[in-house]
């Protein structure tokens, strides 16, 4: 699916509730988009489109009569002053953000101005609509920050995981600017009453992700017959969930979080990078073999270890299960599965 408009919308007006979904059409955002129009909700994407962004993301949306497209910066505050003027959102969630650590390590500038700058200007929009707003609006309004695990830094072996106290310890120029983002949103709630939640997630996996993530680079470089790069001993640990656990978390929080709070999300499913890559090969092993015969697992490679590449993330969702009732539903060995086959299916 190709589209070229800046702006689409489809000629029926949406009705309220309305959410406005910033970064909606990345690989997280358009999942919950999914999971939204899906549970028949009104649902405005503003997007910047960067490489990260991809319309066939939301190609499940698209002619939902519930969907409106926006293509646009979260720092351009005409734009963003005029949709919410237009829509009048009573949900913001905002998973606008640049991510990934090896880019923020080669080019820290861009995650200043996105994860800070483009915040700022875009908390200061959202703030002065919602206080021109009815006082039973702003009771109802509430405005969800996506945040990362990776601001609370890196633990040990037999360190307990992170909880919503564990003091902030970013490592990388990506996590010290989704760190910085949160105070922001933090400061932002304290000083002008908005009513926000931040959210810290960690790794996710599932269809669709960017191929720089380690699991669709993974299988993709395999599939392609080139090397599979391990940073390391390969022994860096993660915590797994998948993108539909997390989205629907998002979801549970907005409806039952309480202001002012900050959610854990994960899934209890730590692994070292050597055994998502191992288990990544055994899978194409089985359902695409190499032409040779020898499993994939020839291709892997140790290379230098990354630049304050943090040792392990685990993360207590807890507070989560109590205060929303969620839990996650995907198991990891099934769901990693999926996603390969999906990959498989979708290498273009």
């Amino acid at each position: 699916m190709v589209v070229q408009a800046e702006i689409r919308e489809n000629k029926k007006r949406p009705e309220l509730p309305v959410i406005l979904i910033t970064g909606g059409a990345g690989f997280i955002g358009s999942c919950f988009v999914d999971l939204l129009i899906n549970k028949s909700k009104t649902v405005v994407v503003l997007d910047k489109l960067t490489y990260a962004g991809n319309l066939e993301n939301l190609e499940v949306a698209w002619d939902n009569s519930n969907f409106v497209f926006v293509k646009g910066d979260i720092g351009d505050t005409e734009l963003v002053s005029q949709l919410l003027k237009e829509y009048s959102p009573q949900r913001i969630v905002n998973f606008a953000a640049e991510t990934h650590v090896d880019r923020s390590i080669s080019d820290p500038a861009d995650f200043i101005q996105t994860n800070i700058v483009s915040l700022e200007k875009f908390l200061r929009t959202v703030t002065e609509y919602f206080l021109n707003q009815s006082e039973e609006f702003q009771e109802d309004f509430r405005f969800l920050h996506v945040s990362t695990d990776e601001v609370y830094g890196s633990l040990g072996s037999k360190d307990k995981p992170f909880t919503e106290e564990s003091p902030y310890a970013p490592n990388s120029p990506y996590s010290a600017s989704k760190a910085s983002g949160d105070f922001l949103v933090r400061a932002y709630y304290k000083t002008y009453r908005l009513p926000a939640i931040i959210t810290h997630c960690s790794n996710n996996y599932g269809p669709r992700q960017y191929p720089e993530k380690l699991i669709p680079l993974m299988t993709l470089h395999a599939l392609s017959g080139k090397s599979l790069p391990v940073y390391g001993n390969g022994l860096n640990i993660r915590d797994w969930i998948h993108v539909e656990d997390h989205s629907q978390a998002i979801l549970d929080i907005l409806q039952k979080g309480r202001i002012g709070q900050r959610y854990n999300i994960g899934a209890d499913n730590e692994k070292t990078n050597l055994e998502i890559v191992t288990a990544i090969c055994r899978i194409l092993d089985k359902l695409q073999p190499r032409k040779d015969n020898k499993s994939y697992l020839e291709q892997l490679r140790f290379v230098e270890d990354r630049a304050g590449h943090d040792f392990r993330y685990a993360i207590d969702s807890s507070k989560l299960q109590e205060e929303t009732g969620w839990f996650p539903k995907h198991s990891f060995e099934k769901g990693l599965e999926e996603t390969i086959r999906w990959y498989i299916e979708n290498q273009s």
